[in-house]
């Protein structure tokens, strides 16, 4: 996708003095910054290009190698300053040099080198559907970056010091010019630091941190749900330079189960019923997730996908209030199969001495496949029989 007009993405007309390009500038990165953004990839974008444009058109020589060239002038080493016009500079920098610590805080630390929180971590934890109705205390094992034990996490061996940057004097910042302005950006050698390591530790290599694993007890309540997230704050990774731990989320996942169906707070079993049984009416036994037993009455006549509920036999429920959801059965009529000759000529008999009033729904059926038919044929003798 080709690039938009530097002149239009910061909302100015050709030939706008410094004055008017700055305080434009200003307005918009104010708007688009990451701080008053948090998690918008959009104004993050905005916000990137908003300050490439006002890198190039706060330059003097840039400005009239872009007012000549275009975008060319910055394309494959072509023009001042080749094909980058931020050259080498972070936005966030350029947006420092002209509102200083406006917004400060965390982002402002952030750039600076200051303590950093430490990155939260994610586990992904499958249960079955019983440890979700009685809940579970399980133990798992994290991954994780955590504090180096020989250096405590200052990154420099045992009985050596950290020395003061020599680029940017300890302060983290080194300065830049860029045509009429002077810039700022976080020292590239020490990283916003303002020390740097003459002797890194041989365990971490100066990282001030080392990867190891730990075991860790969750407690999963009952009802969980698969989606369901558990928060363990403190138990992500450790911050650096005094920065405090991120958390550990633990997304739940419950497994598929062999004989129920969940949905929400409430069960669904599928029970095979002998049409026997349907016809004349009866009771099946059938099991509940808690381990236990219930019997349910068939009533006469019963057709397959008929539910019968069972009180309060479903899962905990983690909302409000409480309490369990239900359980439903539902029914499904088996057609016999495999019978011996004496059941099939008792079905025979059955079907010879059978009438309308035993199969309602089938006797419905045919009167509307056969209006169908008269529909179709405007009474015509030739439809198919």
């Amino acid at each position: 996708m080709s690039k938009r007009d530097y002149y239009e993405v910061l909302g100015v007309q050709r030939g706008v003095d410094g004055k008017a390009l700055k305080s434009a500038y200003r307005k918009l990165a104010m708007k688009y910054h990451p701080d008053q953004n948090a998690g918008n990839a959009e104004a993050e974008e905005k916000f990137k290009e908003i300050n490439e444009a006002y890198a190039v058109l706060s330059d003097e020589e840039k400005r009239a190698a872009y007012d000549r060239f275009g975008h060319a002038a910055f394309e494959g080493g072509a023009g001042p300053g080749g094909g980058n016009p931020f050259g080498g500079m972070d936005p966030s920098d350029i947006f420092d040099s002209i509102f200083g610590q406006m917004f400060g805080g965390a982002a402002a630390g952030r750039r600076r080198g200051g303590p950093q929180r430490g990155s939260d971590l994610r586990y992904d934890m499958t249960i079955s559907l019983e440890d979700a109705f009685r809940g579970k205390d399980a133990k798992i094992s994290v991954p994780s970056r955590q504090s180096c034990p020989t250096c405590d996490g200052i990154g420099a061996e045992p009985g050596t010091d950290l020395s003061t940057c020599g680029d940017c004097g300890g302060v983290g910042r080194v300065r830049a010019q860029q045509g009429i302005f002077t810039m700022e950006r976080t020292c590239p050698r020490c990283s916003g630091r303002g020390k740097v390591i003459p002797h890194p530790c041989h365990t971490c290599s100066g990282t001030g941190q080392v990867r190891e694993t730990r075991e860790l007890s969750v407690k999963i309540p009952a009802g969980v749900e698969t989606g369901m997230r558990i928060r363990l704050a403190g138990e992500g990774e450790t911050g650096n330079q005094g920065g405090g731990p991120g958390d550990l989320y633990i997304f739940v996942t419950v497994a598929e189960h062999d004989i129920f169906e969940r949905d929400g707070p409430n069960l669904y079993c599928p029970a095979p019923v002998p049409m026997a049984t349907a016809a004349l009416g009866g009771s099946i036994e059938i099991p509940t997730i808690d381990g236990g037993r219930a019997r349910v009455t068939i009533p006469e006549g019963a057709q397959t996908g008929r539910k019968l509920r069972l009180k309060g036999k479903g899962m905990p429920s983690l909302r409000a209030g409480g309490g369990h959801g239900d359980q439903y059965v539902e029914l499904v009529v088996e057609t016999p199969r495999n019978m011996s000759a004496r059941q099939k000529e008792l079905m025979r008999e059955f079907c010879e001495c059978s009438e309308g009033d035993c199969h309602p729904d089938s006797a419905s059926w045919v009167g509307r496949v056969k209006k169908f038919w008269d529909d179709l044929s405007g009474g015509d003798e030739s439809r198919p029989h």
